[in-house]
């Protein structure tokens, strides 16, 4: 996947409306196809400007995008027919049923009529039964599955999925991410914004983190986990201490909640040396009454990143 050139190619790419303000400081990236690329960021940080830079449906202020090697601006129908989006935002034809709606969009980009095509893709987001509903009659999770279906009905070969289970049902969130991961086994390229960082974890294959405009951080995610992930061990103590023990200054703890807590933390790369620890503890003769451990997740690393370039 990292010999083959890049499915989508970001270059420079900025947006600075006549206000002044800058939306998106120049962001280079390249998207390997068939990978799964997540983009975290908090509200207001540039996420669907460059979305929707990347669609065609935003106007750059410079730099330049393609995607499979055609230039969105100067070739924008080819490129654009390489890319489905599911956008924030639920818009849908109200007095159309879903057969109609989702057969519309692929004819609007050129595709021949393919009814099985359509039938496999309603049944794969549990609408086949809702095939005749009026879109207006739908729920907002049902809705949400239409916009899905819309966007997949040309068979674009890139998807972008912009905060795509926000407000949704945990059973559409469950079938949406099979749906992904079906698609991706057929090569498709997901791109997606999220404010749910356990999505991130259980479906990215890098992580893009975006702050103020400005791409901060690109990184695979098992390498942004060991990197910037920690490990840390509580030992609750049956009396409290006062200070450490000089025998135990080397290990580096920390002492917490009144003297009533060991904290040992190391990083990702480190190993967490805990039988050593216990023996060097009783030898001080320190009585542990409870211990636990824990493990960065994506989410606190997301909370590091962003703060420290705050």
């Amino acid at each position: 996947m990292a010999d083959s050139p890049p499915i989508i190619s970001i270059e420079n790419v900025s947006k600075s409306y006549a206000s002044g303000f800058q939306a998106l400081q120049p962001v280079t990236l390249g998207i390997a196809k068939g990978e799964i690329f997540a983009l975290l960021g908090p509200n207001g940080a540039g996420k669907t400007t460059l979305i929707n830079i990347i669609c065609g449906i935003v106007t750059p202020s410079g730099g330049t995008v393609t995607a499979d090697g055609h230039d969105i601006v100067r070739d924008y129908r080819a490129a654009r027919a390489m890319i489905g989006l599911v956008p924030q935002e639920l818009s849908t034809d109200a007095f159309e049923t879903v057969w109609a709606t989702v057969t519309f969009s692929r004819g609007l980009f050129g595709r021949a009529p393919n009814p099985a095509f359509i039938e496999a893709l309603l049944h794969d987001l549990s609408l086949l039964d809702k095939r005749d509903a009026k879109i207006m009659t739908l729920s907002g999770g049902m809705k949400r599955r239409v916009m899905i279906a819309k966007a997949l009905s040309h068979e674009p070969q890139i998807l972008f999925l912009d905060e795509p289970t926000a407000g949704v049902d945990v059973e559409l969130r469950r079938d949406m991410w099979s749906l992904v991961r079906g698609l991706r086994e057929k090569g498709v390229t997901i791109i997606l914004t999220t404010h749910y960082i356990e999505e991130a974890e259980e479906m990215a294959d890098r992580i893009g983190v975006i702050n103020k405009g400005m791409l901060i951080l690109v990184e695979g995610k098992q390498s942004l986990m060991k990197t910037l992930g920690k490990k840390q061990l509580t030992l609750h103590l049956k009396t409290p201490l006062e200070r450490i023990p000089v025998e135990l200054e080397p290990w580096g703890l920390e002492l917490q909640s009144g003297g009533c807590d060991l904290v040992y933390t190391v990083d990702e790369a480190s190993t967490l040396d805990v039988s050593a620890l216990l023996k060097r503890i009783a030898d001080c003769s320190i009585v542990i009454k409870d211990l636990q451990t824990r493990q960065s997740s994506l989410e606190d690393i997301f909370v590091k990143l962003v703060s420290e370039r705050a």
